[in-house]
């Protein structure tokens, strides 16, 4: 599993560039507060980059999952 990333938006995009406001709904972002949990590959990460100071960007740890049954009987 790809790790994930916390996106949340810290600042408006009012008086920016109409492509900084694109970006942040393509994040799943459109009030301050709001925060996203994304998978953190290239094309999340190119978005961010263009909104960086619009945003803050934290790691998120999964725990650890329990192997479902099904995924159990599979490997025997």
């Amino acid at each position: 599993m790809a790790a994930r990333i916390r996106i949340t938006q810290i600042r408006s995009p009012i008086g920016r560039d109409g492509r900084q406001r694109t970006n942040l709904i393509g994040l799943g972002l459109n009030k301050i507060s709001r925060s996203r949990v994304l998978p953190d590959v290239p094309e999340v990460r190119g978005r961010i980059r263009q909104v960086h100071h619009l945003v803050r960007v934290e790691p998120v740890e999964e725990p650890h999952r329990r192997k479902a049954k099904a995924e159990s009987d599979e490997a025997q």
